[in-house]
């Protein structure tokens, strides 16, 4: 940072210009030790990964993040207006806009060719040689939050539509990603964000740079951002890839007490009452860690690590079964980065414990042990403990004085080698490749992902009719909904010539320029119970087979879910329930149960797949699930439920009703039906024809002999994310 702006004072104004409202300061936060590390080894060195915080609801994740922001310095960059105004003054027709946004006045090889293009044009060829006169400014480290509906154009940026037609050239409009430059991306609940979204912005920050390639354009800006990002497992399970691209990933979830708890509170309604007077309390603190958050930056580039500390750190993920080369990488980072915290330019065993702790252990695959009597080994210069005490009272104070006199030696002793106590490289292993012990904030990040699984997996439908906007896209044939931002766009650095063939018209769209919304709507599940209503157990396959319809439409709502039941009986499989979310309607059909007869297997299945072909094609339905309640005994052939002619009974008529029944089931994979079969006879005499059924299919057998309407409802549940 510039010394002179200090002494004009900028630095002071830009602070007292913050004082309408300031954010929760970190120093603040009550506990949480191990996440207020983690965001200042990253501040410390913003290409260090980023930091994902999982945590319930009211965990104070975003409170986190934004009290980081509190501690980053201001940052001088160039005045992009100042430049500007310059260039109207000698060019007013000049379509020359900057890409980048926050550049560093001091590093020139990270401008951009835009930026470079307008220096060169207001201050001359030789601009470089001119830097004292570019015009700068200081601003507060940025801090952008990523909507949650944000478009793929807003992130990356586009082409800007009004000053395209004033122009007729075409004009970038940077994006979100340009205006994070050199400061904090805060992405709030990631897991709720496209795939697209997501895939984008970690390829952006990975590269530190933003390649656009879209409406024609193609250029490049810079992207170092310190990347944070929350989400709550509750609300859906994130991809495992997404988690590996984030350096340290954490639980904001911990166990506190009720006097923590009560401190929490007061804090937070101080802050709501006055949180420039709560603020000002914290302030040595908090500019304490600002402190050694400036220094530390400073100390980083000199920090040094020795191959032998790479190499213990490369035999930790080893013995943890991490997969993949991303932890040693990120691990390197933290110890250098913690090294530099503590204002040391050596990595010491300290720094490398930090490093597996924040980076390795998260990633390891091995079980931790189950016995919560286990202690975590006492520290390396742990003093013995002391010798029992004598019971003759005369002597104990020359005991003591005689002890405090060896531990005053010890202490002189030690002093002169205290720096050197720590050695560089830990005597043992943090990991056990049988049996690791697991920090217990790690183990609540563990279990929070372990209970969410897959719940938010949900598929997607694209459509260009209903859902909400993604992306413009080429048209192929009829347009039906007509992107129009997109559509200026493309129509925009043409209108100076269309004008001069058309004067009369201030805009000229031509069919070429024409392009459809992407529209993507979530997509819900089809489930289709497929219940055996023949034979003594019917009625109680019946009854569970209703209860969980039932079960499974209270929660069909929110995920959009459908739900059908085809019974099949003596000759045909009736759809008793089409597919439905209405819990009404399912109760009043319900109520008739038709049960006795044959068991036409092979027309159920037949009915499920035309069900399913049908709610497919709707485009509402992105999986359908066939649940199969049923010990797989078809004994009615398909021509028979279809009205054709009785089949002549013969000695290979079994076999040929289970070879119908086998080939029906293999075509539900080219279909996109996913089938789950659950077995309600008793272990010692099923017939096993139900698990050569659901593996024909490509689909799961479960033997359930008591299979209750929870434990059917839980099953499909399971079966649409798991299948």
């Amino acid at each position: 940072m510039n010394p002179e702006l200090q002494e004009k004072g900028e630095i002071k104004d830009l602070k007292k210009s913050k004082d309408s409202f300031r954010a929760f300061p970190l120093a603040a936060i009550t506990g949480h030790s191990l996440l207020k590390l983690s965001l200042l080894l990253a501040a410390v060195d913003p290409n260090l990964g980023g930091v994902i915080i999982a945590g319930g609801r009211g965990t104070g994740k975003s409170v986190l993040a934004r009290g980081l922001h509190t501690l980053l310095p201001p940052i001088e960059v160039l005045d992009n207006e100042s430049i500007l105004e310059k260039l109207t003054l000698i060019n007013s027709n000049s379509s020359l806009r900057p890409i980048g946004r926050n550049l560093d006045p001091d590093k020139p090889e990270e401008w951009d060719f835009s930026n470079n293009k307008l220096l060169e044009e207001v201050f001359g060829s030789d601009y470089l040689n001119k830097v004292e006169e570019i015009p700068k400014k200081v601003r507060e480290a940025p801090f952008i939050q990523v909507p949650i509906g944000i478009t793929e154009d807003r992130l990356v940026g586009s082409i800007d539509v009004a000053a395209s037609l004033s122009t007729g050239e075409q004009v970038f409009q940077p994006g979100i990603l340009a205006e994070a430059h050199r400061g904090v991306l805060y992405v709030d609940d990631i897991n709720l964000l496209d795939d697209g979204i997501v895939n984008l912005i970690l390829e952006a920050t990975g590269r530190e740079k933003n390649n656009i390639e879209r409406d024609g354009l193609s250029l490049t800006h810079p992207c170092k951002s310190l990347l944070i990002a929350t989400y709550n497992p509750e609300e859906g399970a994130l991809r495992d890839h997404v988690l590996d691209r984030f350096a340290i990933v954490l639980s904001a979830d911990q166990s506190i007490d009720n006097a923590q708890r009560v401190e929490i509170t007061k804090s937070v309604l101080s802050h709501a009452e006055n949180n420039i007077k709560f603020s000002e309390k914290w302030s040595e603190e908090s500019d304490n860690l600002s402190t050694q958050l400036i220094l530390a930056r400073q100390w980083l580039k000199d920090v040094k690590i020795t191959k032998e500390q790479i190499t213990y750190l490369v035999n930790e993920a080893l013995r943890g079964g991490v997969e993949g080369h991303r932890s040693e990488l990120f691990a390197v980072k933290v110890a250098k980065a913690n090294a530099a915290l503590r204002g040391d330019e050596n990595v010491n065993s300290e720094d490398l414990k930090v490093a597996v702790r924040l980076v390795i252990l998260p990633r390891a695959m091995q079980i931790p042990p189950e016995d919560d009597d286990i202690q975590p080994p006492p520290p390396e210069d742990q003093t013995p403990p002391p010798p029992p005490q004598s019971n003759n009272e005369e002597s104990e104070p020359e005991a003591s004085e005689n002890d405090n006199e060896q531990d005053q030696e010890q202490e002189e002793d030690n002093s002169d080698g205290e720096e050197e106590s720590t050695p560089e490289i830990p005597e043992e292993f943090i990991l056990d490749p049988e049996a690791c012990m697991v920090d217990p904030d790690l183990l609540l990040f563990s279990s929070a992902k372990a209970k969410a699984g897959n719940s938010g997996s949900r598929s997607v439908i694209f459509s260009d009719s209903r859902g909400r906007y993604v992306k413009p896209i080429i048209p192929r044939g009829k347009v039906k909904r007509i992107a129009v931002d997109a559509t200026l766009r493309a129509a925009a650095p043409y209108q100076k010539s269309r004008r001069l063939r058309n004067p009369n018209k201030s805009i000229v769209i031509e069919e070429n320029d024409f392009r459809a919304k992407l529209l993507q709507k979530k997509a819900g599940a089809l489930v289709i119970f497929l219940v055996d209503a023949s034979g003594s157990m019917a009625l109680n396959r019946m009854q569970s087979a209703k209860g969980a319809v039932i079960r499974l439409l209270t929660e069909a709502y929110e995920n959009r879910d459908e739900v059908a039941l085809i019974p099949f009986r003596g000759n045909q499989a009736e759809v008793l329930l089409p597919p439905t979310r209405s819990i009404t309607a399912a109760k009043r059909r319900l109520e008739t149960m038709p049960c006795g007869g044959g068991s036409p297997l092979a027309h159920g299945l037949t009915q499920s797949a035309k069900v399913a072909k049908n709610a497919l094609s709707t485009g509402d339905i992105g999986q359908v699930i066939v649940v199969g309640i049923t010990d797989g005994r078809g004994n009615v052939p398909l021509g028979l439920s279809l009205g054709q002619n009785e089949v002549e009974e013969n000695e290979n008529t079994n076999a040929n009703l289970k070879q119908e029944v086998l080939d029906i089931a293999a075509k539900y994979p080219m279909l996109g039906i996913k089938l789950l079969i659950i077995d309600t006879e008793r272990k010692f005499i099923a017939s096993g024809f139900g698990k050569e059924l659901a593996e024909a299919a490509q689909g799961k057998y479960v033997q359930l002999p008591k299979a209750t309407d929870k434990a059917i409802a839980a099953m499909a549940l399971n079966a649409i994310n798991e299948l």
